[in-house]
């Protein structure tokens, strides 16, 4: 393995019903106030933020709320929820939602221990170096947002979606109870699994080496995945399926797959993100459409990878079977693999492939990236 530091300080309460006890959660914090951060009224239709709220009651924690998160979290959401933080000083924020609104909490958790305008802290301009005590009640899996120090977000003036990693924005504590998460639609399992899958492929495919006790792991998180998806789009109350996608979604992207790892990138998902940001198509749909593409354009730079990926995962021999049973898994699934299916045209691959490479041209990844191969592998998709 090659030289490597792991820092996960995130305390996971794993069950059921754990989401009841958020208040005695957030106690040895010291929490005396807090923003709660979610999206659409279904947690309050389902029982969920009444639950929640009763908790923190009973801990003596007082509480103000920020609804109204989009899928395709945005900066604006973010700039309201650091006034209300700052205005009335609180002393952490909870989110109650899936990756979009913890990682809107994160900016909000940042922003409120910075004196200007948030969107610095996402465009490189400033690095995060303080944040509020930041806890989750997770309700959909994903983006490994509840178990890592990263927050992604678009800016909707800008048509930019740019976010940060910094070890300030780590949650104190996420509770995870399988249970909330029976109810999410098919579609958005199916986003939600490809998310998850592209976290592992992107390192997978582009690193330069991998420990075998690693790609092991990846591996074995990328088999969870295939095979819990397939069992929860029959059964979406299967709680033991449920859980193990949950975990495996957690983590793909909570550091662990990193370890002894050297030269990896996340090609796919600079290139998504322009889609999200340009056409608020979901990310994992986004990822959908993008993955297959990109796995069969890029299969040659690491061939023996591939192949590897091709016998390990779905028990065939050639890179190209590989790549084909898993854009045929991604189409059994009901996500889309091409442009059309998100509704975006082909007259605007010059668009979205000068917005990627705006977006990269400052990166290493630029010499492999060139505007005009960028317009060929987004004409392939």
């Amino acid at each position: 393995m090659k030289d490597f530091t792991f820092y996960n300080p995130t305390k996971v309460e794993f069950g059921k019903d754990k989401e009841n006890a958020i208040g005695s959660y957030m106690m040895p914090y010291r929490v005396k106030k807090v923003l709660i951060v979610y999206g659409s009224e279904r947690i309050k239709n389902s029982g969920l933020f009444d639950r929640a709220t009763k908790s923190l009651t009973e801990n003596g924690i007082e509480f103000l709320s920020l609804g109204g998160v989009k899928s395709n979290p945005v900066i604006s959401n973010a700039r309201e929820g650091v006034k209300i933080a700052k205005e009335n000083q609180v002393d952490a924020v909870l989110a109650i939602g899936g990756g979009s609104v913890i990682d809107t909490a994160k900016v909000i958790a940042a922003g409120a221990l910075y004196d200007g305008d948030p969107w610095d802290l996402c465009s490189y301009r400033k690095f995060p170096d303080a944040a509020l005590k930041l806890f989750v009640i997770l309700t959909q899996s994903a983006s490994g947002s509840e178990m890592n120090s990263s927050a992604v977000i678009g800016n909707e003036e800008t048509e930019e979606k740019l976010g940060f990693n910094s070890p300030v924005a780590f949650p104190a504590v996420s509770v995870i109870n399988p249970e909330l998460q029976s109810t999410v639609t098919k579609n958005y399992l199916a986003y939600s699994a490809v998310d998850a899958a592209s976290h592992c492929l992107d390192l997978y495919f582009t690193a330069a080496y991998i420990p075998e006790f690693t790609a092991a792991h990846i591996e074995n998180i990328l088999k969870t995945v295939i095979r819990t998806t397939d069992i929860l789009l029959a059964a979406p109350d299967d709680y033991n399926a449920r859980s193990e996608f949950i975990w495996a979604a957690a983590q793909a992207l909570n550091g662990s797959t990193r370890a002894g790892v050297e030269g990896n990138r996340f090609d796919t998902h600079l290139i998504e993100h322009s889609l999200s940001a340009l056409y608020d198509v979901p990310h994992g749909a986004g990822l959908a459409v993008v993955l297959p593409a990109w796995m069969k354009w890029h299969m040659s730079m690491n061939q023996s990878r591939y192949e590897r990926f091709a016998r390990n995962i779905f028990g065939v021999q050639t890179a190209e079977e590989g790549v084909q049973a898993f854009k045929s898994w991604v189409i059994s699934i009901g996500a889309p693999v091409t442009l059309e299916e998100v509704s975006i045209s082909r007259d605007e691959v010059d668009k979205i492939a000068a917005h990627i490479f705006k977006t990269i041209e400052l990166s290493r990844m630029q010499a492999l990236y060139p505007l005009e191969t960028l317009k060929d592998l987004l004409s392939s998709m």
